[in-house]
């Protein structure tokens, strides 16, 4: 019994953790053909275990350096959004992340959350 009582906390904090598994797809090419507009698209899509995700509640980004650009959600897809983001002339590569704000239901009112994907590396081929 106190072998239960003890691994408990354990058990309930990996089904905890489960439950709020997050998949981020960077949907990107790693090299894109550097263009004169010097914008490139970019594009994800997040899938999210979590029962009481507010799907409609979601606000993501992409991240630059320190830079944040709104993404919008790519038309007829329920998980995917896209921006363009600028890479100014000379500059062969830019990181770059996703970050996800949300709300979650919870006891009373919503909650705000949020998530960060991995960085990934955007490379400019050409003049």
């Amino acid at each position: 019994m106190r072998t239960l009582k003890m691994s408990l906390p354990a058990v309930l904090l990996a089904l905890l953790l489960a439950g709020c598994a997050t998949t981020f797809t960077n949907l990107t090419p790693q090299i894109q053909e550097r263009n004169a507009a010097h914008q490139y698209p970019i594009e994800v899509s997040m899938d999210c275990s979590r029962q009481n995700l507010r799907w409609d509640t979601i606000r993501p980004r992409v991240v630059v350096g320190n830079q944040s650009y709104t993404m919008n959600p790519t038309p007829l897809m329920t998980n995917r959004w896209e921006a363009c983001v600028p890479v100014p002339p000379g500059v062969a590569a830019v990181r770059y992340y996703y970050k996800f704000d949300f709300e979650y239901n919870a006891f009373g009112k919503p909650k705000p959350d949020s998530v960060v994907s991995p960085e990934y590396t955007l490379r400019i081929k050409g003049q």
